[in-house]
């Protein structure tokens, strides 16, 4: 758990020179350091002028009981939410969250962040069986999503 002086330290260590893009990620969820999260990317924005992606599991309204959407729009600039799975049984299943109502949450976020960032997709890994692949691109075709297939490595 790094502080915000620790974080802010570790990316002036870096050299971003050629980089366009900052992504927010990792084991673990971002969104849980929201204070870091926040002031860090407003730190990469004043000083290195990158974009910032948040990779997110989509849950952080529920995280935190409240939606968080318009303060992540301030310094973030696209979104990737891993929706892992077409239906809540299959989400529950292979993620197992912490919250019972955590699909629809995560779909709730996804149309939230759709309205407040440049661009927002849903993600999955393409060991899924093709009918849960295609049930998951009709999830975000529903909701005018970009859904985007990673490849599993």
């Amino acid at each position: 758990e790094p502080t915000l002086q620790e974080i802010k330290q570790a990316m002036d260590a870096f050299d971003f020179d050629g980089y366009e893009e900052l992504v927010f990620c990792g084991y673990g969820e971002p969104t849980c350091a929201l204070e870091n999260l926040l002031a860090s990317a407003a730190y990469v924005k004043e000083k290195y002028s990158l974009k910032i992606r948040l990779n997110t599991n989509g849950l952080a309204n529920l995280y935190h009981k409240r939606n968080i959407v318009p303060e992540l729009a301030q310094v973030i600039d696209s979104v990737s939410i891993s929706l892992n799975a077409p239906t809540a049984e299959k989400y529950q299943e292979i993620t197992r969250p912490q919250f019972e109502n955590a699909f629809p949450a995560l779909l709730e976020f996804a149309s939230l962040a759709k309205e407040a960032f440049s661009h927002t997709q849903l993600s999955i890994v393409d060991v899924l069986p093709a009918d849960e692949i295609a049930a998951c691109q009709k999830l975000a075709d529903e909701r005018g999503i970009y859904l985007r297939i990673r490849k599993f490595s």
